[in-house]
């Protein structure tokens, strides 16, 4: 049964990099405070188990990578988690223990090849502990590309809840046309957009797909600082050039028009609450909606690939 209204939460933190059981401990303490105010979704930043590790190069250059480098990126490898796993059903516990539907920005192994690539993922939990669907980012951006390989259609997921039609994007696969199209044609409600991004201009983004999906826009970003970062991290000193704050936050709670329930929050760790009324989206899309009666088929066609791609298929699979 469809519910009208769903408190919300964003919980905008950041764990000790590269420490999973810092990342899980604040996961319970974020839900428990947010399960308390009565929230029934909670949503976390973009890999925040284990951490999103801005300013470091891992010591890369064009043509060459350092010894220092590799060990880090081992490191980051050994905090990041199996999808399912030990993390995944403690994270299952959670939402079950809190009975909300829980979202977690986290960095996954590859279980069914080499088991040496990394993914971007949000994790979607239900309130009874299931994993309802996993998202891997599509591309990454940058020096990104560096720590994580690229999804595919199969993970363009969108839930549907008593709390409304979930799902979203991550961060910078926000700025693909097509990427939104395919979340919008799935009838998005509560469209989450975990984030790296602290500019004005993210503003700007969110706030525009939600007047396009006529949607409610829940963006989520870390605030991270130095200290989080480990001392005996190889590639230290990489970071000796930056400032203290390396992501001032900026997370969010937008309406679909495009008006915010909850401003923008900066400078500080924090928690973000909002009560969404989802009778706004059907009014919202009274005039405009983007994959119905503003779509012109007849000109404009998207065909997406859902299909699993898989490097490798034995003959006894046919």
């Amino acid at each position: 049964m469809r519910i009208r209204y769903v408190k919300v939460a964003v919980v905008q933190a950041a764990p000790t990099l590269f420490d999973k059981s810092s990342a899980m401990d604040a996961i319970q303490s974020m839900t428990r405070k947010a399960a308390v105010k009565g929230a029934k979704l909670v949503v976390f930043p973009e890999v925040f188990l284990p951490g999103y590790p801005r300013g470091l190069g891992f010591g890369a250059r064009v043509g060459s990578r350092t010894e220092e480098g590799r060990r880090l990126w081992q490191r980051y490898w050994d905090s990041s988690i199996d999808v399912p796993g030990e993390e995944t059903e403690r994270l299952g516990e959670l939402a079950k223990e809190f009975g909300v539907y829980l979202i977690v920005g986290a960095v996954e192994r590859d279980r069914e090849f080499s088991r040496g690539t990394l993914y971007n993922s949000i994790l979607y939990f239900g309130p009874g502990g299931e994993l309802l669907g996993n998202h891997r980012k599509l591309v990454s951006t940058g020096s990104e590309r560096l720590l994580w390989g690229q999804g595919d259609g199969s993970t363009l997921t969108v839930i549907d809840t008593p709390c409304g039609r979930v799902g979203g994007l991550i961060c910078w696969e926000n700025y693909m046309p097509l990427a939104r199209a395919a979340i919008y044609a799935q009838g998005v409600d509560i469209y989450v957009a975990p984030t790296a991004d602290a500019r004005d201009s993210w503003q700007s983004t969110i706030r525009h797909i939600a007047c396009e999906g006529r949607c409610f826009v829940l963006s989520c970003n870390q605030y991270a600082t130095k200290a989080s970062y480990p001392e005996d991290l190889a590639c230290h000193e990489e970071l000796r050039d930056h400032n203290e704050v390396l992501s001032r936050g900026g997370s969010a709670i937008v309406d679909p028009l495009g008006d915010y329930v909850a401003e923008p929050l900066y400078g500080q760790e924090g928690l973000l609450l909002a009560t969404l009324d989802l009778s706004k989206v059907v009014q919202s899309r009274f005039d405009f909606d983007v994959v119905g009666h503003y779509s012109r088929p007849d000109v404009f066609q998207l065909i997406v690939n859902d299909r699993k791609q898989e490097i490798v298929r034995k003959a006894s699979d046919n």
